[in-house]
């Protein structure tokens, strides 16, 4: 039977808990107590928050590497968007929210990392209606960020064709925290052994990987996108796309199963792996089952665009 503790008691037990992958939060921020903090034991959210029961809430995650954030104002803009697509308005002024990212990154004194920015309903109850929430909930964590090995881009990785069905068209393009079918993505590409699920629309079309965008280039060397319509724009692939178009031809269309597998080379665009280079969906190889020249030329032009557009830290 659990014993009924006093508040210095259960704090003094909570604090005394192992907390897994402490090691790599750098700082955070909660919008309630107002300062930055370094201390993980202490990083903890309201559990009456509906972001956290209800999954009511929207995210952006953005990286920083040699101390220079990359990408800031198309996660602020995309942050704004999910807002309003679910009639939420943060707690503070958007200029106020820039500058706790930045002084969060700055805070945990690292060279590279990862910038997670959450902005819930709120805490007030456990119900479903927005309205017993007073105000929205803001939390911005800094934490390390797992560069793939170089091996990932010399050898490229396996895809297959989830049995997670994509999501529906309004919520595909909210970056919403309800992640769940991301997450059952993974799961089933864990227990198949292959490196990422890749799903399909209702009309047998690719929409998008767990939590990257997927895109082709076709036998005619032209870089193919799926349109956003069961899938979120990414902000790299967007940011890509402005950096290579004068290089390669860019259509946006549906793309089929059989046509993955007739492609000079299919791509996984992302926040932390930039281009990866997928050699075998379905266990079946693409092309000569090698990294091609459009995904090495998008990581390049992205690796170079953070250094000369980061923000510094």
């Amino acid at each position: 039977m659990a014993n009924v503790a006093d508040s210095k008691a259960y704090l003094e037990a909570m604090l005394a808990v192992e907390r897994p992958g402490a090691s790599e939060i750098q700082a955070f921020y909660e919008h309630r107590v107002g300062m930055i903090c370094t201390d993980p034991k202490l990083m903890l959210m309201p559990w009456d928050d509906h972001l956290v029961h209800r999954g009511d809430g929207i995210f952006e995650t953005m990286k920083f590497v040699g101390r220079k954030l990359y990408q800031l104002e198309p996660h602020m803009a995309r942050m704004e968007r999910s807002c309003q697509a679910i009639y939420m308005a943060p707690p503070c002024p958007w200029d106020d929210i820039r500058q706790i990212i930045l002084d969060v990154a700055r805070a945990g004194g690292r060279e590279d990392g990862m910038v997670r920015v959450l902005i819930g309903r709120g805490p007030g109850g456990f119900g479903i209606y927005p309205s017993e929430c007073p105000e929205a909930s803001l939390y911005v964590v800094a934490y390390d960020l797992h560069q793939k090995p170089e091996s990932v881009y010399e050898k490229g990785v396996t895809a297959f064709k989830t049995s997670i069905p994509a999501k529906q068209p309004y919520l595909a393009t909210i970056k919403s925290i309800d992640y769940l079918p991301n997450v059952l993505m993974k799961h089933e590409a864990e227990e198949k052994g292959y490196d990422f699920p890749f799903c399909f629309d209702h009309n047998g079309l690719l929409a998008e990987g767990a939590t990257e965008n997927v895109c082709i280039v076709d036998e005619n060397g032209r870089l193919v996108i799926p349109e956003f319509t069961n899938a979120l724009a990414g902000t790299t692939l967007m940011r890509a796309v402005d950096l290579i178009k004068g290089e390669v031809p860019i259509i946006f269309r549906g793309i089929s199963e059989e046509e993955i597998l007739l492609a000079r080379e299919v791509l996984i665009v992302g926040t932390t792996g930039d281009a990866i280079p997928v050699v075998r969906f379905n266990g079946k190889p693409i092309h000569d089952v090698k990294p091609g020249p459009v995904a090495r030329r998008i990581r390049e032009l992205l690796r170079q665009d953070l250094v000369e557009t980061g923000i510094p830290l």
